[in-house]
């Protein structure tokens, strides 16, 4: 009899949570909720997204489902799902192509299919765990990292390899400098950040972070010559000057950091935390941030993307017990 009451009241208490958890407005001071769209049958881990502006069309590496995952941004609906994927994890959509490259953790192959009827055009093996996806629209150049210490170059016209630049580790976040034809790349493994001379093709420099370790994510502020960074042993952002590779300033942040967009209107940076919010850092200077808002969001959810355009951050949330995986689409107060 006790269980069958004990049993009664979880029951009670879960569905309280489901309640709680289905309202479909969270407010903040600089960003609402305003819907969350379903990703029917998929399961397990979410990693990168990339936005088609034209199609307004987001499309989403389910790396535990093995599937991406095309989702209609105006109707906030899931429309297709290209299946047969090997952990995609990076995911870069070349406009000029209309063609998508998925980078697969799992066989280090990158797919690339039409954006439009979602047929494969082509493929590029790498030696393994292909990760991270950058798109250089002026050299027309695609950047894919992989394996335990690469960045493979793509032409985007032909989507054949026509480079290889070598690390010391697994890269993970990098960004570009198109006008400066810089790279810099977090490798956490060695607990640094790599710059690349991409004229050159090598590593110009090395700089060792020492205030923090598992550094993933990043930001480029090139006007400024500076690189934002997630660490999440301790869970810090760290500011670093891109002209001496010297840490500035340094300020803590949720755990399980994954993803950082800055909005260019305001200067805010937004971190997306596994821990289950989203962090907004004000930006006061060059070399300061301040922790100004935490927006719930959820559990798990880490992976995020900031579509300047419609004035929105889209989070990736993961099925868990309670509910399924979705999109969860916040606006921007203007």
């Amino acid at each position: 009899m006790q269980f069958k009451k004990l049993s009664i009241t979880a029951c009670i208490f879960l569905l309280c949570i489901q309640g709680c958890q289905s309202q479909p407005q969270v407010q903040g001071k600089s960003m609402s909720l305003i819907t969350s769209v379903e990703l029917p049958g998929v399961n397990g881990r979410i990693d990168h997204m990339a936005f088609d502006n034209v199609t307004q069309k987001i499309f989403v590496a389910a790396l535990g489902n093995n599937t991406v995952e095309v989702v209609d941004l105006k109707n906030n609906k899931a429309i297709h799902s290209i299946s047969n994927m090997n952990e995609p994890q990076g995911i870069g959509f070349i406009p000029e192509r209309k063609a998508i490259l998925v980078a697969n953790g799992g066989n280090g192959r990158c797919d690339v299919f039409s954006s439009e009827d979602y047929q494969k055009i082509t493929s590029i093996q790498l030696p393994g765990d292909a990760d991270n996806v950058r798109y250089d629209p002026i050299h027309k150049k695609i950047y894919v990292g992989y394996g335990d210490g690469g960045i493979a170059i793509i032409d985007a016209n032909t989507f054949k390899q026509t480079g290889d630049i070598k690390l010391e580790g697994h890269p993970e976040s990098f960004q570009l400098d198109i006008s400066q034809q810089k790279m810099y790349v977090n490798v956490p493994d060695k607990q640094q950040v790599e710059v690349i001379d991409l004229e050159k093709q090598q590593v110009t420099d090395r700089w060792k972070i020492t205030e923090a370790r598992a550094n993933f994510p990043m930001h480029l502020d090139s006007a400024n010559h500076r690189l934002v960074i997630g660490c999440r042993r301790p869970a810090r952002l760290l500011v670093v000057d891109t002209e001496t590779g010297k840490t500035i300033s340094s300020v803590e942040t949720d755990n399980d950091v994954d993803d950082i967009f800055c909005d260019p209107k305001t200067g805010n940076l937004y971190l997306s935390c596994g821990g289950g919010n989203i962090d907004v850092f004000k930006r006061l200077s060059n070399d300061n941030y301040q922790l100004s808002e935490k927006i719930v969001s959820k559990s798990g959810a880490r992976t995020s993307l900031w579509i300047p355009q419609l004035n929105r951050l889209v989070v990736a949330s993961p099925k868990n017990i309670i509910t399924g995986s979705t999109l969860l689409v916040y606006a921007v107060k203007e």
